[in-house]
C-alpha cells in the first residue's frame, strides 16, 4: 500500500492519500482523542504523541499537530494508517456516523437564502478547501452574517481569515443578495 502526502496551507496539518475511500459520507472532524473514540482509524491517529487533530475527508486523512516536528511523526502516522486501511476494520464504528453535530441556525423566512448559500458553498467552496486536507460547512445564517464551521487543515490555518474574507465571503456576496458578512464559528 502507497499512502501519499501532501502539505496544506497549514503548517501545523498534513494531508495523507491512501490511494482508496476513507469516509463515505459527510466528513468528521475530531480535535480530542475522547471525541475520535468513534473512530478506531481516528483513535489509532491520537495514540501518536504529539497529534491534536485528525480530520476525515472522502479519500484522504488530515493530521494536525503540536510543536513536535514532522520528521518525527510521518512514519508513526504511516503505520497506522496503513496497518488500519489493511485490517479491514471500519473507519467510523456502527453508530458513529450519527453522532456528527448538524445542529444549524436560521430564520424560516431565510430558507430560500439558505439553500443558495449551502449550495454555493457546497459546489464551488467545499470542493477548493478539501484539495487542502480540510472543509466548510454552513452553520447559521442571521442578520446578513453567514456562519462556516472550518474543520482539517483549514481549523487553525494561517490563511483561513483570508480565505472566509477575500474569497467566501465576496463569493457569497456577490451571489446572494442579503449576504454581508461570513464569520467562523
Amino acid at each position: 500500500m502507497f499512502i501519499q502526502t501532501e502539505a496544506t496551507p497549514n503548517p501545523a496539518t498534513l494531508k495523507f492519500l491512501p490511494g482508496r475511500d476513507v469516509l463515505v459520507g459527510e466528513p468528521r472532524d475530531f480535535r480530542s482523542a475522547e471525541t475520535a473514540a468513534v473512530s478506531p482509524l481516528a483513535s489509532g491517529l491520537f495514540s501518536i504523541p504529539g497529534v491534536t487533530g485528525v480530520f476525515l475527508g472522502s479519500d484522504f486523512v488530515s493530521v494536525s499537530k503540536d510543536s513536535t516536528e514532522w520528521n518525527h511523526l510521518k512514519p508513526a502516522i504511516l503505520g497506522v494508517i496503513m496497518e488500519h486501511f489493511l485490517s479491514g476494520k471500519p473507519v467510523l464504528d456502527e453508530g458513529g456516523a450519527l453522532a456528527a453535530e448538524t445542529e444549524e441556525f436560521f430564520d424560516e423566512t431565510d430558507t430560500e437564502t439558505v439553500e443558495v448559500i449551502k449550495e454555493l458553498i457546497s459546489t464551488r467552496v467545499r470542493p477548493a478547501v478539501a484539495m487542502d486536507g480540510g472543509d466548510i460547512t454552513f452553520k447559521g445564517f442571521k442578520d446578513g452574517t453567514v456562519y462556516l464551521h472550518m474543520q482539517g487543515a483549514c481549523s487553525g490555518c494561517p490563511s483561513s481569515t483570508a480565505t472566509l474574507k477575500s474569497g467566501i465571503e465576496n463569493l457569497l456576496r456577490h451571489f446572494v443578495p442579503g449576504v454581508e458578512a461570513v464569520q467562523q464559528v
